[in-house]
């Protein structure tokens, strides 16, 4: 069959050229449009409960992950050279588009009781205007002596100050959200310079800018990077530059296949499926190798161009096809996750594989029909001494040292095995940065001196309409809830409804700091008013929009927001725990609904999906080349002996990781199911040689294993180089888990590659010698 297809492609090369072209046309344009996603990683499940509960807390109070923090530290603070510098500071960024709203020493309120009257009044503490030194210093003993500020604005003890920048959540999910965020930067890096002080960024908004525009020009380098070390490593082996432009088309085509299919699917770019392109690059190659090699073995064996296309088409046609299927598999299966991150990745991914061989099996065999018979300069690599002298090593160990390979592979494997024993699953929100990097240091500061800024929101429902306002003992319980959350370590000043009362009741007593404790029952009559869902006094206005920020239009619900330390995914859910066993005592099950939300939250929930999802995409991996296995060989010995090979190498990766301390996260467990589906590639490729020269043979396994050895052995490590240079290239990357992605995919590539010329032979020889010999006799 595949001998009258490489007929029909040279019969109609022409029509097929044109139609390739055609269609990669189509593809380019669609590539033009194709977008970047601007939104936060859907790693969770829409139907997923805690991704349901936190689509309605932001439908009530907005979203949680929109703030920019500023901080600086300086004793000095309220020196009128710098302190004006800080004011000016703060109303730059109001002006900057895309900022709703700015929070910081200069702009704080004070709420002061009207002379004569039962009414408060919100006031600034600092007037709006270049201050003198003897102004900012009778202000800034007003506000010092405001509790309320203390841990959300300043850390008395280290003199840091922290601004809060609060962004528009549609602008800072768009394609301005750069824009925005280095305009904030820009400002901030000016004042840092005048005044010379260092300035500190973080927050959500900050963190995923930076991180994605790095990733995205990091995928950008990368893709050239592949494109060029593939290039010059093709020219190095084939000494031919049309066989190298050959190759580089296949791969250039299929990348703008890939990018065409993100758009038709209807999906964006994001951190995962920016990886496509330049595996589409890795991948390709060796098609590319395959078949090449191929056309040169042929043609010097039959001086013939068009027998030797022919030839490579029958040979090559159907291993190629298969290695191609299953490294698609390898890359489907993530659609077979809930994660919606992981299904785009999987289905863009694996139809882009499997459509590099449709541009491989038509580019390759028309081109080269069009082109001159290779030269003898073009064919000599074939009989490259070092690498044949390797093979031949490779041979007697195969044939000869069976016991020591498979009592070193046990050794090997016991010291694997230790490593897996060793290994943890872990992510986190700045996960992969180097310690040095000014996001991981700037977020370290907050975390030393604010006790962290990623969002963790609790939701107590006291199921009646008023319940929050109108139950004193419900307030006291919130208030020793929030005095519990208060006394970690990990977590921030809490925010709430009692923070606002307190602040009420200091007012209402003169100012004295004292006074800031929460209302008594006497006291709440005073405050009833403002806490009135319809009050007209602006003055009311003020307070009362302090206080039901944190409450729901029906007084039921009340929000209590706090800033904790990116402590992991591993340790949240403890921490979590201990904290739900605190609202468990406080509020009773049958008389409240408590809800834990947010990003650290749904960061949490999102990291388990992704751990779990690839973990399942693995096993399913190899059940679906197992079957690929069994119908292409039709023999469950064969089966059997090209699955160990490739189960070998992810069990050594696995124990490296653990040895390493790499821990396993959404950008380490990738490898693993990369790395199966590129290096069954080898053991198809091998075992079909195999198969295809066992019968002229005569069966003899041993000679059959020397021949394909020999035969398969050049392109399987030819390929390996291609491969192993390609991903080398990802160690380069600023990001820990895409440098693991790239040195660890390489290990296993090096060790699938001895496992496949050492091991899998011996296992051949093991398994067929005894039934060869029965059949004989």
């Amino acid at each position: 069959m595949w001998n009258i297809i490489g007929k029909g492609i040279l019969r109609f090369g022409i029509v097929l050229l044109i139609l390739l072209l055609t269609l990669t046309s189509y593809f380019g344009w669609k590539a033009s449009k194709v977008s970047l996603s601007y939104e936060f990683a859907k790693a969770i499940p829409v139907n997923n409960p805690k991704y349901k509960e936190y689509q309605e807390f932001r439908k009530k109070f907005g979203d949680d992950g929109n703030l920019m923090v500023i901080g600086i530290s300086s004793p000095e603070i309220f020196r009128s050279h710098l302190f004006n510098q800080y004011h000016t500071l703060q109303k730059q960024l109001k002006l900057v588009r895309g900022v709703d709203d700015v929070v910081s020493v200069p702009s704080s309120i004070n709420l002061v009781r009207k002379e004569g009257e039962e009414k408060l009044q919100a006031l600034p503490v600092f007037r709006d205007t270049i201050l003198s030194q003897a102004e900012i210093d009778s202000s800034a003993s007003v506000f010092l002596s405001l509790p309320f500020y203390k841990g959300l604005l300043y850390n008395a003890d280290t003199k840091t100050w922290l601004m809060g920048v609060r962004l528009n959540t549609t602008l800072i999910n768009s394609a301005q959200r750069t824009a925005i965020v280095n305009n904030i930067i820009r400002k901030g890096d000016a004042f840092a310079s005048q005044t010379q002080t260092k300035v500190h960024y973080s927050g959500l908004p900050y963190i995923r800018t930076i991180i994605s525009d790095r990733i995205q020009k990091e995928m950008r380098f990368f893709l050239i990077a592949s494109i060029l070390l593939s290039a010059l490593i093709l020219l190095l082996f084939f000494r031919s530059l049309s066989a190298m432009m050959i190759s580089l088309a296949v791969v250039i085509i299929g990348v703008i296949w890939s990018i065409g299919i993100l758009d038709i699917s209807g999906y964006k770019i994001t951190i995962l499926t920016a990886l496509i392109p330049p595996l589409v690059v890795v991948i390709g190659i060796p098609n590319c190798v395959y078949f090449l090699n191929k056309y040169h073995t042929s043609y010097k064996e039959l001086k013939n161009k068009k027998e030797a296309i022919i030839s490579m088409i029958s040979k090559m046609g159907i291993v190629t096809l298969f290695c191609n299927i299953a490294a698609a598999i390898g890359f489907a299966v993530f659609a077979l996750t809930e994660s919606a991150i992981l299904k785009e990745f999987g289905v863009v991914a694996g139809i882009s594989i499997m459509s590099l061989f449709f541009i491989s099996l038509v580019l390759i065999p028309v081109t080269l029909n069009f082109l001159p018979p290779p030269k003898e300069r073009h064919t000599r690599y074939l009989e490259n001494k070092w690498l044949q002298q390797s093979l031949d090593h490779l041979e007697r160990w195969s044939l000869n040292h069976r016991k020591t390979i498979y009592a070193v592979t046990l050794l090997i494997l016991v010291f694997a095995i230790g490593g897996i024993l060793r290994l943890k699953s872990v992510g986190y929100i700045v996960d992969d940065l180097p310690k040095n990097d000014k996001v991981y240091t700037d977020l370290k500061f907050f975390e030393e001196n604010f006790k962290g800024v990623m969002p963790l929101e609790v939701l107590v429902d006291t199921r009646k309409k008023y319940g929050v306002t109108r139950n004193l003992n419900n307030l006291r319980k919130i208030d020793s809830f929030v005095q519990f959350l208060a006394s970690k370590p990990y977590i921030g000043k809490p925010l709430t409804i009692t923070e606002g009362l307190k602040f009420a009741r200091q007012a209402f007593f003169e100012g004295d700091s004292s006074s800031y404790a929460m209302p008594g029952d006497n006291d709440l009559i005073a405050l009833k008013p403002y806490l009135s869902p319809n009050v007209s006094d602006t003055s009311r206005n003020s307070l009362s929009r302090l206080v039901t920020s944190f409450m729901d239009s029906n007084r039921q619900q009340v929000r209590i927001s706090v800033s904790m330390k990116d402590i992991g995914s591993a340790r949240l859910p403890i921490v979590l725990d201990s904290i739900k066993k605190r609202s468990d005592q406080l509020f009773d099950s049958s008389k409240y609904d408590v809800q834990f939300t947010g990003t650290s939250i749904t960061f949490l929930e999102g990291t388990r999906f992704i751990i779990n999802g690839l973990t399942d995409s693995v096993i399913w991996a190899f059940l679906l080349i197992a079957l690929c296995m069994l119908y292409l060989f039709r023999s469950w010995r064969i089966l059997i002996c090209s699955l160990i090979p490739n189960v070998i190498p992810l069990i050594i990766t696995a124990g490296i990781m653990g040895w390493a301390g790499i821990a396993l996260k959404p950008s380490t467990v990738l490898i693993f199911s990369v790395a199966l589906g590129i290096a069954i590639d080898i053991t198809i490729r091998f075992l079909v040689n195999y198969k295809q020269q066992l019968k002229p043979n005569n069966f003899n396994a041993a000679q059959t294993v020397i021949d394909t050895i020999h035969s398969t052995g050049l392109s399987i490590i030819y390929t390996s180089i291609v491969l192993i240079a390609g991903f080398v290239v990802f160690c380069f990357s600023g990001f820990g888990g895409t440098k693991a992605l790239g040195w660890l995919t390489s290990l296993t590539l090096v060790t699938a590659t001895l496992a496949n010329l050492v091991l899998l032979p011996a296992l051949l020889l093991t398994f067929y010698r005894k039934r060869i010999t029965k059949m004989n006799n």
